[in-house]
């Protein structure tokens, strides 16, 4: 039914067990699946603290390296479970855009990701990137819980 499967991570602890699940799931239905981590440059960081910082050079490619991790830990869990995988990281402002523009350019037929990430405020709530995804993807979406 699905050949194709985009994996969103941002390398939250729910995003890694959506990715084992994802895994779990690509190997039963015989698919592919293609892990994105997309990097937010921030004009500011720490907005909750109050604090209006400046974003370095240095945080964004911290950022940058973090989320080539992220893809990392995607294509190991798959290469084990014997699932074909390719990567993605891509970097923007609006994370959701990306993992739509890439879930086209992939032509999958299926996003599988976290109900919520690192901004997420509790298990009751369906993060932000998760509900834009949810509201602009003309795919169906799974929500990992």
């Amino acid at each position: 039914m699905f050949k194709t499967i985009l994996v969103p991570t941002d390398g939250s602890p729910l995003s890694d067990k959506a990715i084992d699940a994802a895994i779990t799931f690509a190997k039963g239905a015989g698919s592919k699946v293609v892990g994105i981590s997309v990097s937010e440059p921030r004009d500011y960081a720490n907005l909750s603290d109050g604090v209006s910082v400046s974003d370095s050079s240095q945080a964004f490619i911290d950022r940058c390296s973090v989320a080539q991790g992220n893809v990392d830990k995607i294509a190991a869990a798959a290469k084990a479970a014997g699932v074909a995988c390719e990567t993605v990281t891509a970097r923007s402002v609006h994370p959701y855009e990306e993992i739509i523009r890439t879930a086209a350019d992939y032509q999958c037929d299926v996003i599988f990701m976290a109900s919520h990430g690192r901004s997420g405020l509790s298990a009751l709530f369906v993060g932000s990137e998760t509900q834009k995804v949810l509201s602009h993807s003309t795919i169906p979406v799974l929500v990992f819980r």
